[in-house]
């Protein structure tokens, strides 16, 4: 399974993403949800796919797209897989707008395609944290950059060792009664190393005291130690028990 798409918002020539293989995890309970996962830079979703098949929550479905291979500035060029372009991994880099919604656009697709009922979520690791709560802001806005109509309604996002994109015009997207509802009502769980030497622990910080800042009521962030820029079974058995009460999943006995 892969797809196409092409970013808009460029003030020259529009980008053709072509993503790769998509990996599913289907539920082996009662189907319940569905969660878009996001793998990190220089991955793909199958990877993600092995880990998340793990876990004791067989009322999730998981889908693991794999990111485009495109030019990487913070490599000097060289491509890879990636969600959206990056120069930087601090709050002074120049954000990818076209990417970004590129990839806000096709999570969304893949998770529009799920059955009417289903409770809906996006995750990630690092950029695909970042790319996860890019298209949670682009929710509660209502809307993707480019104008156009977000037309998923997320329950929960996940995201660990990442770091919010579009920090500073955040409480544009917040504004109007809707969009603030949505915005007080939504659970975020953000994971993070105090040993990240890639994403540093205190970006990922400030990342979720700005969400708190701007009005997202349900935002738990949880620090880990002894944790670098990769996940341990600690980590991902908060992230179980925090899904299986957020969405009231039926838990490992169905």
């Amino acid at each position: 399974m892969s797809g196409s798409s092409t970013g808009s918002g460029a003030k020259n020539a529009r980008r053709a993403f072509q993503y790769g293989k998509t990996h599913v995890v289907g539920p082996k309970g009662r189907h319940q949800a569905t969660i878009v996962w996001l793998h990190g830079l220089g991955d793909e979703g199958s990877s993600w796919a092995e880990l998340l098949d793990t876990l004791p929550l067989p009322n999730i479905k998981w889908i693991c797209p794999t990111a485009p291979s495109q030019p990487i500035t913070l490599f000097g060029g060289f491509p890879s897989t990636a969600w959206c372009d990056v120069s930087d991994l601090s709050e002074d880099a120049n954000e990818d707008l076209e990417g970004l919604d590129a990839t806000a656009t096709y999570v969304a697709s893949l998770l529009s395609a799920e059955p009417p009922g289903i409770k809906l979520g996006v995750g990630g690791f690092s950029m695909g944290a970042a790319s996860a709560l890019y298209s949670a802001t682009c929710f509660v806005h209502g809307k993707f950059g480019n104008g156009d109509p977000y037309p998923a309604n997320i329950s929960v996002v996940v995201g660990l060792s990442g770091w919010l994109p579009c920090s500073k015009s955040l409480s544009n997207k917040v504004e109007g009664d809707e969009a603030a509802q949505r915005a007080t009502s939504l659970p975020i769980l953000l994971c993070h190393g105090r040993g990240d030497d890639v994403v540093r622990f205190n970006f990922g910080e400030k990342s979720s005291q700005k969400l708190s800042s701007c009005g997202f009521q349900d935002c738990t962030f949880k620090a880990y130690t002894a944790l670098g820029h990769y996940t341990l079974p600690e980590e991902l058995n908060d992230v179980g028990a925090w899904l299986s009460s957020k969405l009231s999943l039926e838990g490992p006995q169905s």
